[in-house]
């Protein structure tokens, strides 16, 4: 399994990404998410990976990958759709620097789901608080 991890470009935060996916799996169907790059390691993919979102300087949601196409644009142009799960989950937030296009994300790199933590504790309620909340306490390394 192998999965990917990809800036988020202009939604500021999780209910912005949450709400233009919403719009888009309705005008648009099935949700998915077009890339110039064909992952030429795509059946590790979807071998139960996800696509990891960065959004505002964290990643801290992810979506599983069900299916990876080829679309073309109107312009004949070639790009690889990854067809995702509608359900975010939110994962342990971490800092990540600016970069291009999209990377692999190797398992034991990806950050654990919040409400499956590898210690095994309970959902501590942090998935509950709101996302500003959550970034500035992120930012201040009490989360």
């Amino acid at each position: 399994m192998l999965h990917i991890i990809k800036l988020c470009v202009g939604p500021r935060d999780v209910a912005s990404l949450r709400a233009a996916q919403e719009r888009r799996a309705v005008l648009d169907p099935p949700l998915r998410h077009l890339t110039r790059m064909q992952p030429k390691r795509a059946e590790e993919v979807l071998a139960g990976g996800s696509l990891y979102w960065v959004v505002a300087g964290f990643a801290c949601v992810r979506q599983r990958i069900l299916d990876i196409r080829t679309e073309a644009a109107e312009d004949g142009t070639a790009y690889a759709a990854l067809v995702l799960d509608p359900a975010l989950v939110a994962v342990a937030a971490r800092p990540v620097k600016a970069f291009q296009g999209w990377r692999y994300l190797a398992p034991e790199a990806a950050p654990p789901d919040i409400a499956a933590r590898p210690d095994g504790a309970a959902d501590d309620g942090i998935a509950a608080l709101p996302e500003a909340l959550r970034r500035e306490l992120q930012l201040l390394c009490l989360l």
